[in-house]
């Protein structure tokens, strides 16, 4: 008798399959089921109109705007100018190295998000280490007989990613040590990393883009010689491990004092506990927000235009000023904020990936 009153409190069970999950997700409540049906019609009244617009009516092809379609996309600004927005002003017979640094780039990242590579932290050793490194020699030159490439040539997707994969590797352990050290009982050390902490993190990123770029010169020797791109990537990395260090710190707040007591009762040291017992777990739970510091470091490298350096988002807009190309700024934004979202949805989509594999183990 217990039994079947226990059972017939149970909610009802809803039938399986995509009939059963529309009922449970997007029609439970009479308040869902119009915010549902809301969204159903804003879509199918805005969908069709943009695949005409966008596919059916489209130009993919032409040498100006005159040649495009008044009642379709002008994708032919895009096609006709895709080698200049990937390689920027770099001299096309040396375009080879670019997409060297492409593979390279490429290989590595999927090194790491393939579940069934084996040897990750190879991988992320060669990331860290090496292929900054090597990026660098490939794209600068001067090297192994490679041929010099001012920075001044550089720009489009490529001068994108470079600053964007130089500021990601050097702010993560620039903030973890600054994390640590706003977190050290040394009061010296505690309030330098603070100080240093609120005051990056208290100014816009175009003001630190703008030191960099006219006030750095003036603190180094003058036999020492920064160019435009390092030293943006020298104010993006300084201000970006401000605020990576405000995510770690917040992980090594909800680590329990009991991990960082066994480790002392284990005879460990204070740097031994920190990278083998105390940072590892910290690093886990913060990486929504490591992930998040990223995203918006590969945004804030369309910024670097006050400062003269031509990124993707900038030689877009460059060539939206040619006369042939006048009305096409709808095609180069849309393309601009299709790369972007590829590659932050990207880290999104990785980042979740970490976060299920840490649950699970």
């Amino acid at each position: 008798m217990q039994r079947e009153m226990i059972e017939a409190r149970k909610p009802p069970v809803l039938s399986v399959g995509f009939i059963g999950w529309c009922r449970e997700k997007l029609f439970a409540t009479p308040t869902n089921s119009l915010v549902t049906v809301a969204i159903l019609y804003g879509l199918f009244s805005l969908i069709p109109s943009f695949i005409q617009w966008a596919f059916v009516d489209a130009t993919w092809a032409g040498a100006s705007s005159s040649e495009c379609s008044s009642e379709g996309a002008c994708w032919a600004f895009i096609s006709s100018r895709l080698d200049q927005f990937i390689y920027g002003f770099y001299p096309q017979e040396l375009s080879w190295r670019v997409d060297l640094f492409f593979i390279q780039l490429a290989a590595v990242l999927a090194w790491l998000m393939i579940p069934v590579l084996p040897g990750k932290k190879y991988s992320l050793a060669y990331g860290l280490i090496v292929m900054p490194v090597t990026s660098w020699i490939i794209l600068a030159g001067g090297l192994l007989g490679l041929e010099p490439v001012d920075t001044h040539d550089w720009g489009g997707l490529m001068v994108t990613l470079v600053l964007a994969m130089y500021g990601m590797l050097a702010s993560l352990p620039i903030g973890v040590l600054l994390a640590l050290g706003r977190r050290s009982e040394m009061p010296v050390v505690k309030t330098f990393c603070t100080v240093y902490i609120e005051l990056w993190r208290g100014v816009p990123l175009i003001t630190v883009l703008f030191m960099a770029s006219v006030m750095l010169p003036l603190f180094v020797p003058e036999e020492i010689v920064f160019d435009k791109l390092v030293r943006a990537m020298i104010g993006i990395v300084m201000f970006q491990s401000a605020y990576m260090a405000e995510v770690v710190r917040g992980g090594l707040q909800a680590i329990p004092k009991g991990q960082q007591e066994a480790s002392d009762s284990l005879g460990m040291g204070y740097w031994q506990s920190m990278c083998l017992v105390v940072l590892p777990q910290a690093i886990r739970l913060v990486i929504p927000g490591i992930v998040n510091t990223f995203i918006a470091l590969f945004k804030d490298t369309s910024l670097v235009l006050v400062i003269g350096l031509f990124d993707l988002l900038s030689i877009v807009q460059a060539g939206l000023n040619d006369p042939a190309w006048l009305g096409t700024s709808t095609e180069g934004y849309l393309f601009v904020g299709f790369v972007f979202w590829i590659f932050c949805f990207g880290m999104s989509r990785y980042s979740q990936s970490l976060e299920n594999n840490r649950q699970e183990h």
